[in-house]
């Protein structure tokens, strides 16, 4: 396997949520913004996205400004620490959301055509060991 999947992975991505992205006139790295809250309830700051989505910090401030213009996000003070702000998603980040992660399935099955079952099983399988390996190389000193 080599690198030129992954590119290819994500160029075809972004190529196909171009029509999403124009219907709700958000620039791709809003609709990532939005995605990766959407997906992962867990994170609610803005450092999150840059450790985690690694997008530079300026440009995260830079969309969050513009998200939170447009009234899809909002931002929170965090109570006991006046540093921190969490953004939540508002009513109108439901609709990009839900179409959004229709959307990323829509993906995911178009990535899988031609491949049977027992393929995608053993991908999915061998996925999760690839996983379990990065995280042992990760604690490793």
């Amino acid at each position: 396997m080599n690198i030129d999947f992954a590119r290819k992975l994500e160029l075809a991505y972004h190529q196909q949520c171009k029509a999403l992205c124009n219907e709700f006139h958000l620039k791709q790295t809003g609709f990532d913004i939005l995605m990766f809250l959407g997906n992962n309830p867990q994170y609610s700051h803005a450092r999150d996205i840059v450790e985690i989505r690694k997008i530079k910090a300026n440009l995260v401030s830079i969309h969050v400004d513009r998200l939170v213009e447009q009234g899809y996000l909002s931002r929170v003070n965090v109570p006991g620490d006046r540093r921190k702000v969490e953004l939540v998603l508002n009513e109108k980040a439901r609709k990009v959301i839900e179409k959004g992660k229709d959307f990323q399935n829509c993906f995911i099955d178009s990535i899988f055509v031609n491949i049977d079952e027992e393929h995608k099983k053993i991908f999915k399988e061998t996925l999760e060991l690839m996983e379990k390996n990065l995280e042992d190389l990760m604690e490793e000193k």
